[in-house]
């Protein structure tokens, strides 16, 4: 007989095999419950103690085998491993935070009716309930000694065993069912929760205000993507999910919160691969007086301290390098990236022709009625992006393509705009932002008409936006950072495992 802990995955009911036969047992376990008037799902347990509790207090006192405490408990926790054998049942619950203990169930300690129940009740997966005095067993592993015990929960369904592993698309699809079985799904949720608040940490530390702005808009923009639409019966007007929180944050900062923040959910009708999802988190800040310096900044402080949060300042690249996120990182003209991955020198003045040409030697598929900028991006995204795995800021991008930037201060036909590419995925964002309104306008009706021609894409003319910057919006840096492929870099899982529970094609 052994009481040392065992995987769940393990010691799952070597009868998983047959779900609807031990559904159908585990059903009949639950009438019983009822039946005895002991219940199967009561309102409350008995609960002194977290399993954490104990552990942080007992572990580091070298307790001998064979030692009793006084220490009187009970505890609550998933049983995750059952021997129910003899006159000794042992029982292995864990919480939430996957802290795990030992409960013992003796005939001497509970009595002959609550341990007959106890093996004809319980199962793995079921919540559970133990009151007992803390000791440490004949192996000197901490453990409950109990006294009496309680279902808290009863399960109907199995959790996965050794023969019927849960596969990479069942672990996204039934992801609660991941988190109680393997440690590395639970630990992916924790980081997240702690990189938010690293992540608003800087923020207030900086005297950035959190806003809230919404999520149903009437036009798209502040991006190039497709939305999602509805239709608000209310007003019978049909609205669109947002793709972005920039336009409404502009807003407040002309409003005069200079220095202004969300973190959101926003939603792109677009395909679905390893860093794209249809509904994701972003962060969104600007700042009065503030240009694309001052974001580059920013990016560093935000990421850094999110990496210090974890403890993950040094991730493994998807090439097996390492990136050192608290070494320097490298500022780019994108001109200049494109330039040295083809071989040929290209500037903001190259022409479309001789761009398509140079897109022809490289095998790089365009549309036909791109332009030049648009081009420049797509020789950028195909032949470098993939490449830069140690973080660096991308800048100087063409005007067309960065509509709600502002005009380069020292080259024209370039806008102050960069990306932040780490492991060859963008992580970010950056503008100083325009804010002239006429200049705005007119890119805003450059998109509108792209719009009108059928691009999904293209933003539309927004003049609840352009309204308010005519009232004067100051000069101001503004950045955005996707906060699941923040996620992503830090834990190295991809998108759909960065987001709890991610939009999936129905079964």
């Amino acid at each position: 007989m052994t009481d040392q802990p065992t995987s769940p995955e393990h010691q799952a009911d070597a009868q998983a095999d047959d779900v609807p036969e031990q559904m159908r047992v585990r059903r009949e376990k639950r009438d019983r419950l009822i039946s005895s008037g002991k219940g199967a799902y009561p309102i409350a347990v008995p609960r002194t103690h977290t399993i954490t509790a104990i552990r942080e207090y007992f572990d580091d006192q070298d307790l001998a085998p064979d030692t009793r405490t006084g220490q009187q408990v009970a505890i609550t926790g998933r049983v995750i491993f059952l021997r129910n054998t003899g006159k000794l049942c042992f029982v292995r619950l864990r919480e939430g935070n996957g802290a795990e203990i030992q409960a013992m169930l003796s005939l001497a300690e509970i009595g002959q009716d609550p341990l007959d129940e106890f093996k004809a009740l319980v199962d793995i997966g079921d919540l559970l309930s133990v009151e007992g005095e803390v000791i440490t067993s004949r192996r000197g592993e901490l453990s409950v000694a109990a006294t009496s015990w309680t279902m808290a929960a009863k399960a109907l369904r199995p959790l996965p065993n050794e023969h019927k592993p849960l596969s990479e698309e069942a672990r996204v699809r039934l992801r609660y069912l991941d988190m109680i079985v393997r440690p590395e799904a639970r630990e992916i949720v924790r980081v997240k929760a702690s990189v938010l608040k690293a992540l608003r940490a800087t923020l207030d530390e900086r005297e950035y205000v959190e806003v809230e702005t919404p999520i149903l808009q009437l036009t798209n923009g502040g991006a190039a993507a497709r939305p999602f639409k509805t239709h608000l019966n209310a007003f019978d007007q049909e609205m669109l999910l947002r793709i972005a929180l920039e336009l409404d944050l502009k807003r407040a900062m002309i409003g005069g919160v200079d220095r202004v923040y969300e973190i959101g959910r926003t939603f792109r009708n677009e395909g679905l691969d390893s860093t794209h999802a249809a509904e994701f988190s972003m962060l969104e800040a600007y700042e009065a007086y503030g240009d694309q310096f001052s974001m580059i900044a920013l990016a560093k402080a935000l990421i850094r301290n999110a990496a210090r949060a974890v403890g993950r300042t040094q991730v493994t690249a998807r090439d097996g390098s390492i990136i050192d996120l608290e070494a320097e990182w490298r500022e780019a003209s994108i001109m200049d990236l494109v330039s040295e991955a083809t071989g040929r020198t290209i500037t903001a003045e190259t022409p479309a022709d001789e761009l398509r040409a140079i897109a022809a030697q490289h095998e790089v598929d365009l549309k036909d009625d791109w332009g030049a900028a648009e081009i420049v991006v797509e020789l950028f995204e195909q032949l470098v992006e993939d490449s830069l795995i140690q973080p660096t800021f991308v800048m100087d991008y063409p005007a067309e393509v960065k509509p709600l930037a502002k005009p380069h201060r020292a080259q024209a036909g370039l806008n102050e705009a960069w990306d932040l590419i780490i492991n060859g995925v963008e992580l970010g964002a950056a503008y100083s932002e325009l804010n002239d309104p006429v200049i705005q306008r007119e890119r805003l009706e450059e998109q509108s008409l792209k719009a009108a021609e059928g691009d999904p894409e293209a933003m539309e003319l927004d003049e609840v936006f352009l309204r308010a910057m005519e009232h004067g919006m100051p000069p101001a840096g503004g950045i955005g950072i996707g906060v699941d492929r923040l996620v992503m870099l830090l834990t190295g899982v991809g998108i759909r495992e960065s987001i709890l529970f991610p939009l999936l094609r129905p079964e």
